[in-house]
């Protein structure tokens, strides 16, 4: 199918997305790495999230879904078929007592910010996550001993029939950087609700700016990553380990281990995906290697 075509297999009125064509996806990641997508959509309704699955089913076109690009790597060849990134454009946020309803493409840190305005505790965790609501559901995305799994209660979904679905409670199947819509990579998340607990203004400020020096202190927040580039092995610190293995600081072509948290690959300017692989590959066979532990990568290669 020719890209420009696309656009008018798609039935849905125009204003209700926004199409691009051989988008460079290091424009979207907060790696700031990535080759071009051929066809690169923003929806701003369920109806064109709907549509845009519909028409790359029909007409047998790759698609992949996208958040807020700050857990993947894109490969240097980019990604084929359509991307359709579901961000702010489709983000709206509504409150009603203790509870928050937002649609996916909608920011943790503003959901947070969102929060704390109405004096909701719970969302603290997530002020400094640069994610989206829709790709922190998918990992149930977590920081500071909070996690999505903690305020998330119920969800409308997009299933594998193209109808509106719910799941609710336990059957999000949270757990450590997974749940349903991971094993289910055909559902799109739509909107979620979440419980949070009345409290103050003031000391939820307070919490959310502790955690935010936290990062400041601690992660290279200067370069861009895609935050922790391991997963937490069972007994033990993935940045210990590297750390550990006397890897801080050490490189492939524009890629490095961060000097400040060795935790981090970042991208010092210029790099590949080929060279955050080649750095990943090396850092897990030398931990191997010395410590006998098998590092698992937690960021999305695409």
């Amino acid at each position: 199918m020719n890209q420009t075509s696309i656009a008018g297999a798609i039935a849905c009125p125009a204003e209700e997305l926004t199409i691009g064509y051989n988008e460079p996806m290091s424009r979207h990641t907060s790696f700031r790495i990535g080759g071009p997508a051929d066809v690169f959509i923003q929806p701003k309704t369920e109806r064109a999230i709907r549509e845009v699955v519909r028409t790359a089913r029909e007409q047998e076109i790759p698609l992949t879904v996208l958040g807020n690009g700050s857990n993947v790597l894109v490969r240097d060849e980019g990604i084929r078929g359509i991307v359709l990134s579901i961000g702010t454009e489709f983000g709206t946020i509504s409150i009603s007592g203790a509870e928050i309803t937002a649609q996916t493409g909608a920011l943790l840190s503003v959901l947070a910010a969102e929060a704390q305005k109405a004096s909701l505790s719970g969302l603290e965790f997530a002020g400094g996550i640069p994610g989206s609501l829709g790709g922190a559901l998918f990992m149930d995305a977590g920081a500071y001993g909070g996690q999505m799994a903690d305020v998330v209660r119920t969800t409308r979904y997009l299933d594998e029939n193209l109808d509106i679905a719910e799941l609710h409670g336990e059957e999000h199947a949270f757990g450590y950087r997974t749940s349903a819509f991971k094993d289910h990579p055909q559902w799109i998340a739509l909107s979620s609700t979440m419980q949070l607990v009345p409290g103050d203004a003031a000391e939820i400020r307070a919490k959310m700016d502790d955690f935010a020096q936290r990062r400041r202190d601690k992660q290279p927040l200067n370069f861009p990553s895609a935050g922790s580039t391991f997963k937490r092995p069972t007994g033990y610190f993935a940045g210990k380990l590297i750390q550990d293995a006397g890897l801080m600081g050490y490189t492939v072509g524009g890629a490095q281990v961060s000097e400040k948290h060795a935790g981090f690959v970042i991208n010092r300017g210029g790099a590949t995906c080929a060279d955050v692989l080649g750095l990943i590959d090396h850092v897990r066979e030398e931990v191997l290697r010395q410590f006998g532990v098998e590092l698992e990568p937690e960021v999305r290669l695409l």
